[in-house]
């Protein structure tokens, strides 16, 4: 009886384990150190976008395989507590979203096609949730820096309805861009650096490969 009851607790720690990535501080594997921001002057000359769809883990990797990004950095945004760290997010008081920032070339790739990318690698109809990842911190959201970019987003998200792309409600939320908040040195480039990382195996992984099959035209190995 004790073996059983000693099994089933282990089997749902693991089950709890692998699918999340709310989860405490990780060590680096392969003895690679986290980047993080590279020199501001690199990045003047281009653009931001902002998008919250899931675990950042994720959702960095996918737009870093986009043509015409340049760096992505993990982050969070659309809450009201100022500096958040990654264990206050996780409550799910804060109000932020794990949100990627997006540093993009206009004149290789525009807003809307940053779009597309997002509504192409995440259920936009799961309120709250997205894949195994469940709390307000993983909801979806779409921020913009202008009118532009909101009528953008409206348009594209009414478009997909009108075509039924998906068979639930989209339940994004459009937001205006405020802050962002860069998370720690250890979330960023998580995925390429801890490619054995259980998470990256089971989830980030088969999101990243869901994606480039999904969307081939717009990766940086096809140009």
């Amino acid at each position: 009886m004790k073996t059983s009851i000693a099994y089933s607790f282990l089997s749902v720690m693991i089950y709890l384990f692998l699918s999340s990535c709310q989860i405490a501080p990780p060590k680096i594997t392969n003895n690679a150190v986290a980047v993080g921001l590279p020199n501001a002057p690199t990045l003047q000359q281009y653009e931001t976008a902002h998008f919250a769809s899931g675990c950042f883990w994720c959702v960095e990797a996918i737009y870093e395989s986009v043509y015409g990004v340049a760096e992505v950095i993990s982050g969070y945004a659309g809450g009201t507590t100022v500096n958040p760290n990654y264990q206050q997010i996780g409550t799910g008081r804060t109000g932020h979203a794990e949100t990627v920032e997006v540093y993009y070339d206009p004149e290789k790739v525009d807003f809307k096609t940053l779009l597309a990318v997002f509504f192409d690698s995440h259920d936009p109809t799961t309120k709250n949730r997205q894949g195994p990842d469940r709390g307000t911190q993983y909801r979806s959201i779409a921020f913009y820096s202008n009118e532009q970019e909101k009528k953008i987003i409206e348009d594209y998200i009414q478009e997909l309805t009108n075509k039924q792309v998906f068979s639930n409600p989209i339940v994004t939320e459009i937001k205006p861009h405020t802050v962002f908040y860069k998370a720690e040195e250890y979330h960023q480039d998580f995925e390429k650096l801890n490619p054995s990382h259980p998470y990256v195996r089971q989830i980030s992984i088969p999101r990243l490969n869901k994606f480039k099959q999904k969307s081939p035209a717009v990766l940086k190995e096809n140009k």
